[in-house]
């Protein structure tokens, strides 16, 4: 099997299991537990706090675990919306989000909140000077995601969170980076956010785990589970130490050499593009600069035809974010694509492992499906 479809989800490393094994069988305590085993069992969440923290370049105290990407941009309004309850009830944010950014908006229209959905360029891009000048005296949040999962463009952010102090300096900020973490360079310290979302599946970790760094304009989050005091009080529930594990260890594999995996993952992209190339009236989607999501469309061919065409002959790409399970995406919708060519949109992307082996056989079928199959569109 090629996996070509790593900003869906990425294979677990042995070593990734093999820890999430071993803390379930041998450090099974519970976190919260006076006894041994119990402090055992915090002495390892801490640790692996400390190793997240360290690779994000934040204070472990400003990092906590939540179940999942999905919950910690939903901790995030949350949190940035109780604080400002005072401030207005404006959000800004872009049309081409996660879904649990959009859909969390969605819910808040209905409570009262106007939200300002900026679009991108046909490129993809949208530059800081246009979220600034949406935000108004009345703003409670700003969400910008990092980098977007299905066109690979990384979104000025930094520029952002400093353009905010200047703009309304009660205006909080919040980040997804799930598709951004260690997988282009930031650090907490020099992105600005007040907010920054983590997913450790996208990372070679388990599915099921995640972290939300909560910066020091935040005062007093407002828990987004409220219980028996786990996560500083913030995030209660009992630790899932064994995925707890599996992100710090995913986080230390992928630390270890990450300025050549990146290099490797960038070098990937720019050959598959070459390989692409060789396809008749192909287009490339946006102007990612990210190293690992490359989104392109062969118009006529709909999408879904070649996803499962070429799984049939093994090889795993994706029509785009996989939370839309085959309908058409809010990115594409965004983008302003023409008819035959939103509908042709094929995502591939990368991990350390993906060779160029792969990227000419998925070339290949690609080809193959555009020689032997009829456009429809």
């Amino acid at each position: 099997m090629i996996y070509l479809d790593h900003a869906a989800t990425t294979p677990v490393p042995k070593a990734v299991a093999d820890e999430m094994y071993r803390v379930l069988t041998e450090e099974y305590g519970n976190p919260s537990s006076q006894y041994a085993y119990g402090r055992e069992a915090r002495r390892l969440v801490d640790d692996c706090r400390g190793k997240i923290a360290d690779a994000l370049g934040c204070e472990p105290g400003r990092l906590f675990f939540t179940a999942c990407g999905t919950e910690s941009d939903n901790w995030a309004f949350t949190a940035a919306l109780w604080q400002n309850r005072r401030v207005g009830k404006h959000i800004v944010t872009t049309a081409v989000e996660h879904s649990a950014i959009l859909e969390r908006c969605r819910w808040l229209e209905q409570d009262g909140y106007e939200v300002t959905f900026l679009t991108p360029d046909r490129d993809g891009n949208i530059p800081a000077r246009e979220v600034l000048e949406a935000v108004r005296p009345d703003t409670a949040l700003v969400s910008v995601m990092l980098v977007n999962n299905e066109t690979g463009n990384v979104y000025p952010v930094t520029e952002i969170a400093a353009g905010l102090r200047a703009k309304n300096e009660k205006t909080l900020l919040h980040t997804d980076a799930v598709q951004g973490f260690l997988k282009v360079p930031f650090s907490a310290r020099s992105l600005g956010a007040d907010f920054i979302s983590l997913s450790a599946h996208k990372i070679g970790g388990p599915k099921g785990i995640g972290a939300l760094y909560i910066g020091e304009r935040v005062r007093s989050p407002r828990p987004l589970l409220p219980g028996g005091g786990q996560e500083s009080g913030f995030r209660a529930g009992t630790e899932a130490t064994a995925q707890i594990a599996g992100f710090a260890k995913a986080t230390e594999l992928r630390m270890d050499g990450l300025s050549e995996k990146l290099r490797h993952m960038a070098e990937i992209k720019a050959y598959t593009m070459e390989r692409l190339a060789e396809i008749p009236d192909l287009r490339l989607i946006a102007k990612g600069t990210a190293p690992h999501v490359l989104s392109v469309s062969m118009p006529g061919y709909p999408s879904q035809n070649v996803v499962n065409d070429l799984s049939d002959a093994g090889i795993c790409i994706s029509a785009g974010s996989a939370c839309h399970q085959g309908k058409p995406s809010q990115v594409t919708a965004a983008l302003g694509l023409e008819k035959k060519v939103a509908a042709g949109v094929v995502r591939l992307s990368f991990g350390p492992e993906t060779t160029r082996e792969e990227i000419n056989a998925a070339a290949a079928a690609l080809k193959k499906h555009h020689d032997t199959r009829f456009p429809m569109l």
